[in-house]
């Protein structure tokens, strides 16, 4: 059952949809929610249920987290830099159907310490590799303070990202999820790839 990005919104009492490029820079990438129709096959690929804690890396209005605490039953914690959109999804959370399951930290990914529960990381190029080499540093500490199946999902990734991650030794690719089918222009970025940290 596809529905439309609105509906979806309305479904789980949440306003994410639209565009912010109001604070991107070179470094900090637009506020752009991932569509439904991808966090669906994502939701469905198995790789998420609900003993898993989700961190999705610039959240936006929190439509990964919502979304997956809801079609998954698992915990989500979003991180976000901007203040603004920050608190529009502190504001969806308080309405949420699965808003109990779900909070967000307000801070730069680089300098925020990964909860040694997280096990589960979500990426739609939020940011620039040169953070995303230090957020992988950050994931690293927390896996070695406490080993765990942890599994990085990058969504619709750049070469930039794909070409960092191949030369990451603490990362093994795991899997890729192809969204292309999902739209009618053929795009080869449209995937999530899957890496574990080893």
């Amino acid at each position: 059952m596809n529905q439309t990005e609105s509906q979806w919104d309305k479904l789980l009492k949440i306003k994410t949809t639209g565009r912010d490029d109001s604070r991107s820079d070179q470094y900090r990438y637009p506020y752009e929610p991932t569509q439904y129709l991808v966090l669906e096959r994502l939701a469905n690929s198995g790789l998420i249920s609900k003993k898993n804690t989700v961190l999705d890396y610039g959240t936006g209005k929190g439509r990964v987290c919502f979304y997956l605490s809801y079609q998954t039953r698992c915990r989500s914690v979003g991180m976000e830099y901007d203040e603004r959109i920050f608190s529009a999804a502190e504001s969806n959370r308080e309405h949420a159907v699965s808003g109990r399951r779900v909070s967000f930290e307000l801070t730069g990914a680089e300098e925020y310490a990964v909860p040694t529960d997280v096990g589960r990381c979500y990426f739609f190029n939020p940011f620039s590799v040169e953070i995303l080499q230090k957020v992988l540093a950050r994931i690293y500490e927390s896996y070695y303070e406490n080993p765990r199946e942890i599994l990085l999902m990058f969504y619709y990734p750049s070469e930039e990202y794909i070409s960092c991650l191949m030369t990451e030794e603490a990362l093994m690719f795991v899997d890729e999820i192809s969204t292309e089918d999902l739209f009618e222009v053929k795009n080869e970025r449209e995937r999530i790839l899957i890496f574990s940290v080893e």
